[in-house]
């Protein structure tokens, strides 16, 4: 009965036609099953496991024969010091020669020169296997291809040797082929030198920061000793620098000292956990080894330091090169700094500080610092800076440094954020003018033109807090300066509480000058390495940040901030001039001038920085009773320097 039933299906399929049938019984099996007979829908294109597994062993096996071809295709290249020790030459805006920075210092020693502490410590920070190890890490080099594969840096822990390889024989550049040829040179490098040989070219070519390169130049340049003369303690600071000079060296900042006591500590317990050292000598080093200070080359004196200071830091911004990279020298830097502003800026302070600064006369007078920046401000082109008396005593760049409070200079920005947002002052929101339209800007209910002019308080605390403390931020960061810079938004931070730089400062000037439009500060215009030029120094695009009009009435305001600061005849004889400045009002620790004419505008800080003390020290007094609070000053050295370019 079941058999009956059955008959018209087996009738249905054995009546297909003759080809199906035929390519059914006598298809042959699929060498790749895939996509996968049997399965539909997702299932179809869904690897079985068996086929996960042969393309793993295919892809292992194809990885492992492409690295015998290219192990077997690379050699033990020649050492490239020839490159590093040629110098790095920074020329003026005109093309002349400013200064040429030497070669790289370095001076080789041997292993036996070199304490069996500091060998220690060197092995405890950076490779704890090195005497056992094949010359690579294996787990490094496949982090670096992860990286690289999701789009990282390629970066991983790298043995001694191949640091050394990196150091002697390839660039700094951080891609897979660089790493892959690191690692095959590695590996053949630790079957040709012995562990000795290779830990002693490492100490002698390795970057410790402060433009030493080797351990013997480090030693002297940190404690003013050959390294054979160094203690175990010392032996591991220089340790830790290894991991970066930028963050590990204690006299670059609070923040850097705390790092590098850290892993000073840590890389002496460290070795004691690896039986390096005993707990008894460990005991013996419990206060940090404090460095000598920082100290620049002679041919650097001067301003010619900070001016260098400048430049590196803009190409480190715009490149991915390090102080590091720049020790190695070869470099041709092209600046926009120009000789006579720079030396006239110079001499203006100079004068000044001879003429109304005593500190054998009055103790207030005692760790006075001022700082200066000059601006193009139709580009942005940094063309002056004075970072201090002189770069190789007085190593912090006062032009470019942060923590100086810019006080009543900050009240314009305050200014520009209530006309660009006035309607915000009114409880129906409408502004009673147009600040983007046609018609001429009117001043608002609550006017700040007079009291920009005489230094008043109270208006623009409370226009600030009517249109918002963070507007006013917003304002600030959007005409140039940092972020970073600004003060917390509290009632006071319209009164200036912020610590931007001078050089930031004239930069934002500038915007009111340029009809609204930011222009941000640069020094480099090219750079070139080996006859080739290094790409990132295209000039920053102008950006329009606030509307003309609003900034044609702060400039309005900031002329009679300048005509109430300068002598009538002096303001003629420059022509078009605006300034900000902080006033006899101010009660913070320094004293600003900003002010702008012909194609410049230049900012001039003064204040008192004692070394080691973190707090800046009160103004009150300098200069003598009638100074008002060192206020004065700023607004001569702008005036004399002003006078004596106008033109060139």
């Amino acid at each position: 009965m079941k058999l009956r039933r059955l008959e018209p299906l087996l009738r249905r399929s054995t009546s297909l036609p003759h080809g199906r049938r035929r390519t059914r019984a006598a298809g042959r099996k699929r060498f790749v099953d895939y996509p996968r007979h049997g399965r539909r829908g997702w299932r179809r294109w869904t690897p079985s496991w068996r086929q996960w597994l042969s393309a793993l062993l295919l892809s292992a096996a194809g990885a492992a024969g492409l690295f015998a071809v290219v192990y077997a295709s690379v050699d033990i290249p020649d050492e490239n010091a020839a490159a590093s020790r040629e110098g790095t030459v920074y020329y003026w805006a005109d093309g002349s020669q400013m200064v040429s920075v030497g070669a790289v210092n370095r001076q080789n020693v041997t292993l036996q020169q070199v304490p069996d502490s500091v060998e220690h410590a060197v092995i405890a920070a950076e490779n704890t296997g090195f005497y056992s190890d094949s010359g690579v890490s294996f787990k490094g080099a496949a982090r670096a291809v992860v990286n690289m594969l999701s789009g990282e840096e390629i970066q991983g822990g790298s043995t001694i040797t191949q640091q050394y390889v990196k150091n002697t024989y390839l660039s700094q550049e951080q891609t897979l082929k660089r790493k892959l040829k690191e690692f095959c040179i590695s590996l053949k490098l630790d079957n040709s030198k012995s562990k000795r040989e290779i830990l002693q070219g490492y100490l002698n070519t390795s970057w410790f920061g402060r433009s030493s390169y080797g351990i013997e130049a480090a030693a002297r340049a940190y404690y003013g000793t050959s390294v054979k003369n160094l203690n175990p303690s010392q032996g591991a600071l220089l340790a830790a620098l290894l991991k970066g000079a930028e963050e590990y060296d204690p006299g670059l900042g609070e923040s850097n000292h705390e790092h590098a006591e850290a892993r000073w500590k840590w890389i002496l317990d460290r070795q004691v956990a690896t039986g390096l050292m005993s707990k008894a000598e460990r005991a013996r080093y419990r206060d940090f080894p404090e460095p000598r200070k920082l100290s620049k080359p002679t041919s650097q004196a001067g301003q010619t330091g900070y001016l260098i200071d400048v430049a590196n830091k803009y190409i480190k911004q715009r490149t991915e090169l390090t102080d590091k990279d720049l020790a190695r020298g070869g470099y041709r830097i092209h600046t926009t700094f120009e000789k006579d502003k720079v030396r006239e800026l110079e001499r203006a302070v100079k004068r000044e500080r001879e003429r109304s600064i005593d500190p054998k006369k009055r103790r207030s007078d005692t760790h006075v610092e001022v700082g200066g920046a000059s601006v193009r401000y139709t580009d942005g082109a940094i063309v002056a800076v004075y970072g201090g008396a002189d770069a190789t005593e007085h190593f912090s760049n006062n032009a470019d440094t942060s923590g100086v409070p810019v006080g009543s200079a900050f009240k314009p920005f305050v200014m520009a954020a209530v006309l660009n947002n006035s309607g915000a002052l009114y409880d129906n929101g409408a502004a009673p003018y147009d600040v983007v339209g046609p018609r001429a800007v009117q001043r608002p209910e609550l006017d700040l033109f007079k009291p920009l002019v005489t230094s008043a308080h109270v208006p623009f605390v409370t226009a600030a807090e009517k249109v918002g403390l963070d507007r006013v931020r917003e304002t600030a960061v959007a005409s140039g300066l940092r972020r970073e810079s600004m003060a917390p938004l509290e009632p006071t931070f319209a009164l200036g509480t912020s610590t931007p730089s001078t050089i930031r400062m004239a930069g934002a000037y500038s915007t009111f000058v340029n009809g609204g439009t930011r222009t941000d500060p640069y020094s480099v215009t090219k750079v070139f390495r080996d006859g080739r030029r290094i790409g990132g120094f295209v000039r920053p695009p102008a950006a329009r940040v606030m509307a003309p009009a609003v900034a044609e009435e702060v400039s309005g305001a900031l002329s009679a901030v300048a005509w109430d600061s300068i002598d009538p005849e002096t303001a003629r004889k420059l022509g078009y001039v605006t300034a900000g400045r902080t006033g006899p009002n101010d009660r913070m620790k320094s004293a600003w001038f900003v002010g702008h004419t012909g194609e410049m505008t230049t900012a001039v800080t003064m204040f008192r920085s004692k070394p080691g003390t973190p707090q800046l020290l009160p103004m009150q007094g300098v200069g003598g009773p009638d100074s008002e609070r060192g206020n004065v000053f700023p607004v001569r050295i702008w005036t004399a320097y002003a006078t004596s370019t106008l033109g060139s």
